[in-house]
């Protein structure tokens, strides 16, 4: 299963030998999320791939893996082996992995976002920080959707900065040429210069 937009989607082969089972036993379990509207079908060629069918697929999914995670039920091998991934790719539209979950603990260790449990707000520090790196605020405060919230990582089994708060973040290091998305990948490459302005803001 190849993972597509966010940190939880698939491809239909990969998934039976990650759980044991044989290719009958998945494409059945797949239908059935399919038809309670967890996921999404997408063929391409002869081949069929799932991701998550929307937001809220994967808010209901990061809520069950957080509990499982702080009762330890953990999976023995997390998240992707590649190390670029790991070390930053994109969630759906916003950073995650080593420096995504970077990221977020640094702005909260400033006093620039606060937590309450898997909500998160801005506070007025945060927001004067985010101004003086060209985040327009306003315009996300028009937004409907949050301006803040949790992701649980897929990799790293803590959160990191979603909403459109995190996406424009994103957006903002890609544009500054600091990062650039991977052709055909989720990972995201930072260059020499711009990780260590990247560490240099979010040690």
């Amino acid at each position: 299963m190849e993972r597509l937009a966010g940190d939880c989607a698939v491809a239909e082969d990969k998934p039976a030998g990650a759980a044991g089972v044989t290719l009958q036993t998945a494409s059945a379990h797949l239908a059935k999320l399919e038809a309670g509207g967890l996921l999404a079908q997408r063929k391409q060629g002869r081949h069929r791939y799932f991701a998550l069918a929307d937001d809220q697929a994967g808010r209901l999914l990061e809520s069950i893996m957080g509990f499982a995670a702080n009762r330890g039920h953990l999976r023995a091998r997390a998240g992707p082996r590649d190390p670029a991934l790991r070390k930053a790719r994109v969630c759906y539209n916003h950073l995650a992995g080593d420096y995504g979950v970077r990221l977020l603990d640094r702005l909260v260790a400033d006093g620039d976002v606060t937590l309450d449990g898997d909500d998160a707000a801005l506070t007025p520090a945060g927001e004067t920080r985010m101004a003086a790196l060209g985040i327009d605020l306003p315009a996300l405060k028009a937004q409907r959707r949050p301006v803040c919230r949790t992701c649980l990582d897929w990799s790293e089994r803590r959160s990191h900065l979603a909403g459109s708060l995190g996406e424009a973040l994103l957006a903002r290091f890609i544009a500054d040429g600091w990062a650039k998305r991977e052709k055909d990948s989720r990972a995201v490459r930072f260059t020499g210069d711009g990780e260590r302005k990247f560490m240099a803001l979010f040690p």
